[in-house]
């Protein structure tokens, strides 16, 4: 029988000490470089426990981040398959070893990045649901919008769906975020990056309804700063949180009867791909949605071969 080398656990690396020697201090410089770059508070998070899982793992067996080599991360990577963890597990933690081993070697800490051939596990894409347009239609209008709480819930979920948000930038949306006379929403994403999006009529009725009456409604005087510029603000008068954003989109996909399934994601998918059937191009939906890159869209929004080749005929003068 093959030897099995244990990993620390996720909830083992929690209940730890916090890695020690040269580990804390490269760890400690990586964070302040998330902090430069504009990480989001999800992004971050994820990194340190990753990281430290590894770092605990190296730490067990005597080596500091100069002494690592890619046959221990093979180690690694084994250990974690044989515990049980899932691709999509294996390939988020050597993401971040890779991310943390690029940025020492551009700080001089370590002469070359031993991840950089390392191999992530192939894993199936796994997209959130692309709800029909009867779907949506119903899911918006089965909103009553009779009390301050519906009438929120229907323009946030109207303006989710309208601009393709995700769900942290839903809740990081600021009273000055919106644009009436420019018919326009302005979008802090990932990275720390701005987008301005369009947003449609029913959105825009919606959010001035909600505005006129329902905030008002909801608004605590007595709340900071945060509270007081925020967009959408909870029963209590405080900003929402994405869990809270989740909670309320459930009980509507409840309320109208809609199979389950459905996040803010989703809605954000559907946003993309209901473009793309209507005849938008990639280029514009990928600015539209905040992604950095074309490929990213071109997955997210499922674009076929065939539909590629269509639009090369139809398009391409020499097709």
């Amino acid at each position: 029988m093959a030897n099995h080398t244990p990993v620390v656990s996720d909830a083992e690396a929690d209940a730890e000490s916090k890695p020690s020697g040269g580990w804390a201090h490269s760890l400690e410089l990586y964070a302040r470089q998330l902090d430069a770059r504009g990480a989001s508070g999800n992004t971050k998070r994820a990194y340190r426990a990753d990281l430290r899982h590894f770092a605990l793992w190296a730490g067990e067996r005597g080596l500091e981040p100069a002494s690592v080599d890619y046959s221990q991360l093979r180690r690694y990577a084994a250990a974690i398959s044989s515990d049980g963890a899932a691709k999509s597990t294996i390939g988020r933690k050597l993401a971040a070893v890779r991310s943390f081993f690029d940025h020492l070697v551009a700080v001089d800490e370590v002469p070359q990045n031993p991840a950089e051939l390392l191999p992530s596990p192939k894993r199936e894409s796994r997209l959130p649901r692309t709800l029909s347009l009867d779907e949506v239609e119903t899911l918006l209008d089965r909103i009553p919008a009779t009390d301050p709480l519906d009438a929120r819930d229907r323009a946030m979920f109207e303006l989710t769906y309208s601009c393709g948000l995700r769900c942290e930038e839903i809740v990081s949306l600021d009273l000055d975020s919106v644009d009436f006379d420019g018919e326009v929403l302005r979008v802090t994403g990932k990275g720390n990056k701005t987008r301005v999006v369009p947003i449609g009529e029913p959105a825009q009725r919606w959010l001035e309804r909600y505005l006129a009456k329902a905030r008002r409604a909801l608004a605590d005087p007595s709340r900071g700063n945060g509270a007081a510029k925020a967009l959408f603000l909870s029963r209590r008068g405080r900003r929402l949180s994405p869990s809270d954003v989740r909670r309320r989109l459930a009980r509507r996909v409840e309320d109208a009867a809609i199979a389950g399934g459905v996040s803010p994601h989703a809605l954000r998918h559907s946003f993309a791909t209901h473009l793309l059937e209507g005849g938008a191009d990639l280029r514009s939906i990928q600015e539209l949605l905040g992604h950095a890159s074309v490929s990213t869209t071109q997955i997210y929004t499922r674009v076929d071969p065939s539909r590629l080749r269509s639009q090369y005929r139809n398009a391409h003068p020499r097709a």
